[in-house]
């Protein structure tokens, strides 16, 4: 069984820009905001870009936060916040599309990571990548192999930077359990 972390001393931590405290909190509350997001939208992708977001947010805001607050309570609260913005521009879109129609949607051409891996015979690693959901493998593939800088990939992707550090540590995460899952044969 896991110790549990003293979420106070990472805050501290984490307010005086510590990554590795960042990293913690993030592994050590990421499955509740996930669950909690969750069953709000029943849908795992949704799910996890609004807990992206959120870390993402919270990590920005991480000196606002205060400590009379359990640290879980302010992240859920920024989760649900998140989902209620979200949920109000997809109206908006949604309405804007049925006002300009269908064909104002710009296609979606495959990445240039998606030619070259399906154009060279990859080794164990990039077969692993490949395991990864799609936003996780192209941040991943664009860090290490595309080498860009997190501005570089936040411009490419349309992200917030801090998204793009969030998303990288939870892609490098799940990189690690796929190649230990690997590795022992399960």
């Amino acid at each position: 069984m896991a110790v549990k972390p003293d979420v106070q001393e990472l805050v501290n931590k984490a307010k005086q820009s510590d990554q590795k405290a960042f990293r913690a909190l993030l592994n050590y509350f990421w499955d509740d905001v996930y669950r909690f997001q969750l069953k709000r939208t029943r849908d795992d992708y949704e799910a996890e870009e609004v807990t992206v977001q959120t870390f993402a947010r919270a990590f920005d805001k991480i000196e606002t936060y205060e400590d009379s607050f359990k640290f879980k309570t302010w992240l859920i609260t920024i989760s649900k916040n998140i989902h209620i913005d979200l949920t109000r521009k997809q109206k908006l879109k949604t309405s804007e599309i049925e006002t300009f129609g269908v064909s104002q949607i710009a296609d979606v051409e495959p990445t240039v990571e998606d030619k070259i891996i399906k154009e060279q015979n990859l080794s164990n690693l990039l077969r692993q990548i490949k395991e990864l959901q799609p936003h996780y493998r192209e941040v991943i593939e664009l860090r290490f192999f595309g080498e860009m800088s997190y501005k570089e990939i936040a411009v490419r992707t349309e992200q917030p930077i801090t998204n793009v550090k969030v998303r990288l540590l939870r892609a490098k995460k799940l990189l690690a359990e796929i190649i230990n899952q690997k590795q022992n044969g399960l």
